[in-house]
């Protein structure tokens, strides 16, 4: 096994755990615990980890943003829950515009039963995932790929999207807070996504129930400048009183 498969492991279980331990983490995967040292230091050095006796625990922050494939596969039941709302709200025709958010790829998914949908994403995954796709066209929107996120972003991904109107927007983000909005942990997938909500008739924000009181780096919007906000579990009273005085619908599953 790779260094960096070992350690994109070692992620995983950070995230579902929040804590590993070396000698745990040695005997799983065979080799020295000083090699599990080592890939843990490289783990700090990269922001996403904090060294602990004996082992590390997950770096929280929501300014740090975990690799694509690990991030995937963090609170899949949660996404695949939104997924099929989301898929409720897309109609047979539909042009859409799809975010490079792990979510994304769920929703994309969940839509393959629709009929002659345009998709328009800056997703390299989305792309793969959709490509056994007969009726429907499929459109990259161009740009620079983010290493680790099999993501498109930069200028040419903002004027890509820029081309289009569609009829849907469907975004994720790592932060919504009352206060300071809708955030993301990157200025640049910030940035493409603003010019997403430009381009379409509707926005529908897809966004899991930890996100919420939570917030990142990089401003999107306000909360009210979504049309729909979708998410895994009921929001508390004090969201769905905000949410319904801002005039955002609010979709989740039924208790």
């Amino acid at each position: 096994m790779l260094a960096l498969e070992r350690r994109n492991l070692i992620l995983e279980k950070l995230q579902e755990e929040k804590r590993v331990v070396v000698s745990e983490l040695s005997a799983r995967f065979g080799v020295s615990e000083e090699t599990i040292r080592r890939d843990l230091e490289k783990l700090e050095r990269d922001g996403l980890a904090t060294k602990s006796y004996g082992g590390a625990v997950l770096n929280e922050s929501t300014t740090i943003d975990m690799p694509f494939n690990v991030r995937k596969k963090a609170n899949v039941t949660g996404k695949q829950r939104i997924a099929e709302l989301v898929a409720d709200l897309v109609h047979d025709g539909d042009h859409i515009i799809l975010d490079a958010s792990s979510t994304a790829v769920f929703i994309a998914r969940a839509l393959k039963s629709k009929e002659n949908l345009t998709v328009i994403t800056n997703s390299i995954e989305i792309i793969i995932e959709l490509s056994d796709v007969s009726d429907w066209n499929i459109i990259c929107s161009g740009g620079s790929l983010k290493e680790g996120y099999l993501a498109l972003v930069g200028p040419r991904t903002a004027e890509g999207f820029g081309s289009f109107n569609a009829d849907k927007a469907i975004l994720s983000c790592k932060g919504i807070d009352i206060v300071k909005g809708i955030t993301d942990g990157n200025e640049m997938f910030s940035q493409a996504k603003q010019v997403m909500m430009q381009s379409a008739r509707e926005t529908i924000l897809a966004v899991d129930s930890t996100k919420f009181d939570r917030i990142a780096f990089a401003r999107l919007c306000e909360v009210g400048a979504v049309d729909v906000l979708v998410t895994d579990r009921k929001p508390d009273d004090k969201w769905m009183a905000f949410l319904q005085q801002g005039g955002v619908e609010c979709v989740y599953p039924e208790e």
